[in-house]
């Protein structure tokens, strides 16, 4: 008994880590923190209703992640983003999950394709003018639809690490950047993958999803928000 009891707290503090971690990734994927925005673990563990120590485990795997990082004063803070960065983050999305919407393509099945042009309806349904906080969530929601249906796992695990960094980018960006959504690049793109995958065409599904990555990153490069190199 005593052994088993003995167990309960690491048991406990492991799940509250992991969620922690989780909703933390979810905080930067989504663009709710900016880049260069300090974090306190004070700040975090109140907002998550849970104590310091799976907070501080969390930020610790973010670090390691390279989602995180601590500043030369010890703040945790999100790391800013050179422009040379920022493209070459973006070119290796574009391989990546390119490939992943050409698996797609050929290996999705009926209830995969559905989900997925559910999906690309509820982004066109944002509005006009776009809301924008449904638009950021509706993207990513469409994109990873497509990664699901790629059937690789390690795969999707692979891409969501990469928009652990480019998220606070990309998506604060699109939450603060009607003149990104009117011009109408990502609902072209995303209507462009939709059919490729409809028909099978993995090479239709690949540019597409490329093209969305890399006119995204276009935009965000010419406002001329980033750091220089």
């Amino acid at each position: 008994m005593t052994l088993a009891l003995a167990t309960l707290p690491q048991l406990e503090r492991r799940t509250l880590g992991e969620s922690a971690y989780a909703h933390l990734r979810d905080l930067l994927a989504s663009g709710r923190a900016a880049p260069g925005e300090k974090l306190s673990l004070r700040d975090l563990s109140e907002a998550l209703g849970v104590s310091v120590m799976p907070v501080r485990e969390a930020v610790s795997r973010l670090i390691a992640d390279g989602a995180l990082e601590v500043a030369p004063n010890r703040a945790v803070r999100v790391p800013v983003m050179t422009r040379a960065q920022f493209r070459e983050l973006a070119t290796v999305r574009a391989g990546i999950e390119g490939w992943a919407a050409s698996l797609a393509a050929t290996g999705r099945d009926a209830t995969q394709l559905a989900a997925i042009a559910a999906a690309e309806a509820a982004f066109r349904a944002t509005g006009e003018p776009p809301d924008l906080g449904a638009a950021v969530a509706r993207n990513r929601d469409f994109h990873f639809a497509i990664y699901a249906a790629a059937g690789l796992p390690t795969l999707v695990e692979v891409i969501g690490g990469l928009w652990l960094k480019a998220g606070p980018v990309i998506n604060l960006d699109l939450r603060h950047s009607r003149e990104r959504l009117t011009a109408g690049h990502a609902l072209h793109c995303h209507a462009a993958a939709l059919e490729a995958i409809r028909r099978g065409d993995a090479e239709a599904a690949r540019a597409a999803i490329a093209e969305d990555i890399t006119r995204a990153a276009d935009f965000i490069i010419g406002k001329g928000a980033l750091p220089g190199d």
